[in-house]
């Protein structure tokens, strides 16, 4: 009997001695190219000294050495070091698909970016959406790139989540479900001559597919803003800092028509967790009318993500008194503009350019270049911080301004409010989605109230 106990704690011993090992495998073998394709452009990938380098070639495309295998869930780590001047990236979950723009490369990245810019570590959406998580508000992550040396780069996918850190530095937390699996892949960016032959090289590279749970960094460990591009959803970190929705996503609850005492009855339609202005002719608030929560807000980050059809009008207005306009036309407050800038006429009119996507209407102009996503959903962000005012699009800032003081009534006088008393300077006010007659989609609406 003794001899099958002393057997028995053998076994659970070693059983829980492997449970506790990580199961690193080696993506790259120090030899050769054995399990990765160059996909797209024209940039070449040689290893030497255990390492893989790419060097860049005048192109007008990037190019990819992927792995031939996909991967869903997974734990990658990897050392990187990059001339200055040479952009570039680690793809993961990502694709090359003949229906997709004929091929090309698309999918999640991990950026390299050794410009002033320092994103080092954000999360781009290749051929896509573009920028999903950059470094704006993580100053700390901006430093942890160290340039002309080399750097160790980490990237956790479980499930939805999806976190990165440099040199042990938490970069971005972001929640996302578009694309699930996918190959990964080295990247050298298209250059212009004057950046050609420069290079970024890789080592050590490794995956962990099994047990992850267990090896993943705790989420306490990783305090930095997360972002949640999941429909309708708030998660535990954004309810534990007091997000809530704004809508549900199914319902009109918490919503009414800004001249109504209940929600319209045509004009807005739910669909598949979109809520959407239904096209009526591009008249202001003439079919179904805008739309005003039916509770009051003060201080506050407000993000709603949007999508436009081809030159279509909208907005979303904060500081709004339902009562001020009783006539024709939209409620009155301040407007974060949305509007296709390329096809709406309204772009070329107001004072330059103030009347155009992300502005704050016919009052303060969003810069010309600004991160939009045509054809798919961008972010809309508001923060109210008692007199000062921010509008954010997909995580970059476009505009600020204080209201409450002599430089704010004397833009407002110049504007199509000056006839509306005491214009943007309430204290609290409802938020609008507007109705301007275009189609135009609303989901993920979120608030964070401040003290």
């Amino acid at each position: 009997m003794k001899k099958y106990v002393i057997l028995f704690i053998s076994l659970f011993i070693a059983f829980a001695s492997s449970a506790q090992e990580a199961k690193w495998h080696d993506l790259f073998n120090g030899k050769n190219l054995k399990g990765w394709t160059r996909v797209n452009g024209t940039a070449d990938f040689i290893v030497k000294d255990k390492t893989i380098i790419g060097t860049s070639k005048v192109s007008k495309v990037n190019t990819f050495l992927a792995t031939d295998k996909m991967y869903d869930d997974f734990i990658l780590e990897f050392d990187f070091i990059v001339d200055d001047g040479l952009n570039s990236g680690v793809q993961f979950r990502s694709h090359s698909l003949k229906e997709f723009n004929n091929g090309r490369v698309h999918g999640y990245q991990f950026e390299i970016d050794p410009s002033e810019r320092s994103y080092t570590g954000g999360i781009y959406d290749e051929a896509r959406r573009g920028w999903l998580y950059p470094l704006t508000n993580n100053i700390t992550a901006q430093k942890a790139f160290k340039n002309g040396e080399w750097n160790s780069g980490r990237i956790e996918c479980i499930g939805s989540s999806i976190r990165t850190w440099v040199n042990g530095v938490p970069c971005a937390d972001l929640l996302e479900d578009m694309t699930l699996s996918g190959f990964i892949a080295l990247q050298v960016h298209a250059v212009n001559e004057a950046n050609a032959g420069k290079t970024v090289s890789w080592r050590n590279i490794r995956i962990m597919t099994d047990n992850l749970e267990q090896f993943a960094t705790p989420k306490t460990s990783h305090m930095i803003e997360q972002i949640n591009t999941i429909a309708n959803t708030i998660s535990e970190k954004e309810q534990k800092e007091g997000w809530k929705l704004l809508w549900d996503g199914k319902s009109t609850d918490g919503w009414r028509g800004a001249k109504l005492d209940h929600f319209p009855e045509k004009g807005w339609v739910i669909d598949d967790g979109i809520l959407k202005v239904e096209k009526s002719g591009g008249g202001e608030a003439a079919f179904g009318g805008d739309i005003v929560t039916i509770k009051k807000y003060e201080n506050f980050i407000l993000k709603a993500d949007f999508k436009i059809t081809k030159g279509a009008n909208s907005g979303i207005k904060y500081f709004v008194d339902p009562d001020l306009n009783t006539g024709e036309g939209s409620a009155i407050g301040c407007e974060f503009q949305i509007l296709d800038d390329n096809n709406h006429p309204d772009a070329k009119m107001g004072i330059v350019g103030n009347r155009t996507l992300g502005s704050l209407y016919d009052l303060i102009a969003a810069p010309d270049s600004k991160p939009f996503r045509p054809g798919f959903f961008n972010t809309a962000m508001v923060v109210v911080k008692g007199n000062h005012v921010e509008h954010w699009l997909n995580g970059v800032k476009i505009v600020e301004y204080e209201r409450n003081n002599q430089m704010w009534d004397a833009l407002v006088d110049y504007s199509k409010y000056r006839d509306w008393p005491n214009f943007g300077n309430a204290e609290s006010g409802h938020i609008l989605l507007q109705d301007h007659g275009d189609e135009v989609w609303f989901q993920n609406v979120k608030i964070k109230e401040l003290d």
